[in-house]
């Protein structure tokens, strides 16, 4: 990518250079209260369009109880980058994750006393989703703060090995934990977000740079900042709509075959197997995560994994047999984990860390775009064609991606972490 400057930005956790991750007291807090977090919230985010189709009885409808739900974070994102960049991270991180864990609480308290509705589960949705757009930039600029430049794509890698171990263990989790009682994916959603609260609070050092500094700038002037800082680099500007259609596509893409396997009765833990084994894969790719992006450019990796998405979506297309559906979802996903930690430590490594927040919360829009989409056009694909049309359509579209991204010069020149540190953007 062009670069603003070539000039290295001041790294913030510069001090601990020469400290391994694993002796790094800080990471490892916020590592752990975020892992806590994601096995909790993907039991919960498991049981949603169950719970979603039992009170609704359609699958149109129980996508729309999805979409709703998470219309909060569409709205809150670009805000919530500003407040991050501007207030302790910590404590924002404590105040929505705790928020987040009531909003869980509430709702399994609804379910064992039988009053869980669609519109009481949506509401919990936006509430979660609206608190986790605050939580996001707020810990991706304190990730920052804490993790040594050199380190980034090894933290990241281990970002996706988190990631990819509670996908394995959430949707068998989650369906033993549905057959038991509805409410107990919920409990787990909300234990999730209070160990996030509790393990960031206890983080001694700063995570941010100077906020003092940073409010002496408007709260708008500073998101206008953001802006224009993400849409000045190449790179960022293709990101954000490249990865929004990809994010729809593959996001529905799962949903649809989660709803389509719920309404023809399939057991819940038998479900749960299907996401058990892309977490399995998507681990085993998060091992290898770190060799391949030390060995392999990121513009390579990147249109190769998508590829492999893309591939596995045309075999499902050809028959919708259990056992080939999760065949086909665990290759298709393993080379995800190389791209999201390439890309995400190559942005973290050129962002100054002054922008972090802002930075993070722009970006994020592709993925808070496709959370409200996914369920409509999943939902509305599958209710209107059925699944091997689904899919059909959502190969071609990640197929077109792959193309867009192959021929995209800033992403296909990015090359390996050694070479990170040159690009270094000023602000």
């Amino acid at each position: 990518m062009t670069a603003t400057s070539t000039a290295p930005t001041t790294d913030p956790a510069a001090g601990q250079r020469s400290r391994s991750l694993l002796r790094n007291r800080s990471y490892l807090l916020m590592m752990s209260g975020l892992t806590a977090q994601a096995f909790g919230a993907g039991v919960a985010a498991f049981a949603v369009p169950l719970l979603a189709y039992a009170v609704t009885g359609s699958v149109w409808q129980a996508g729309v109880v999805s979409a709703v739900g998470h219309v909060g974070a569409l709205v809150a994102t670009l805000p919530a980058g500003v407040v991050a960049d501007r207030v302790d991270r910590r404590r924002l991180v404590v105040v929505s994750a705790s928020l987040a864990a009531l909003a869980w609480f509430g709702a399994a308290l609804a379910a064992l006393a039988g009053v869980l509705g669609a519109v009481h589960l949506a509401g919990v949705l936006l509430v979660s989703s609206v608190a986790g757009a605050f939580v996001d930039p707020a810990v991706a600029g304190a990730f920052r703060s804490v993790v040594p430049a050199q380190q980034l794509s090894s933290a990241y890698a281990a970002v996706q090995g988190r990631d990819a171990a509670a996908s394995l263990v959430a949707g068998p989790l989650g369906g033993v934990l549905y057959g038991i009682a509805h409410a107990a994916p919920l409990v787990a959603g909300a234990v999730g977000h209070l160990a996030t609260a509790v393990c960031t609070w206890f983080v001694r050092e700063p995570l941010n740079a100077d906020t003092a500094e940073a409010r002496r700038t408007r709260p708008a002037a500073a998101l206008r900042e953001g802006l224009r800082y993400v849409w000045s680099v190449p790179l960022f500007r293709i990101c954000l709509g490249l990865f929004a259609v990809i994010n729809v596509a593959i996001n529905a893409l799962l949903l649809a075959i989660t709803l389509d396997l719920t309404a023809d009765g399939t057991p819940a833990a038998q479900i749960g197997l299907l996401s058990g084994t892309a977490g399995a894969s998507m681990l085993v790719g998060a091992v290898i995560a770190p060799a391949l992006v030390a060995r392999v450019r990121v513009g390579v990796v990147t249109p190769v994994s998508l590829a492999m998405v893309a591939g596995s979506a045309v075999v499902m297309a050809t028959t919708q047999e259990f056992v080939v559906l999760v065949a086909a979802l665990g290759l298709g996903v393993l080379g995800v984990p190389a791209a999201n930690a390439g890309l995400a430590g190559y942005a973290a490594a050129i962002t100054p860390p002054q922008m972090q927040g802002r930075f993070s919360s722009v970006m994020e829009l592709s993925g808070v775009v496709a959370m409200p989409l996914s369920p409509l056009v999943g939902g509305g694909l599958l209710a209107a064609a059925g699944l091997p049309t689904t899919l059909v359509v959502l190969a071609a579209v990640l197929g077109a991606a792959v193309v867009a991204v192959w021929c995209a010069r800033p992403v296909r020149r990015i090359g390996l972490p050694a070479t990170w540190a040159d690009d270094a953007i000023e602000a």
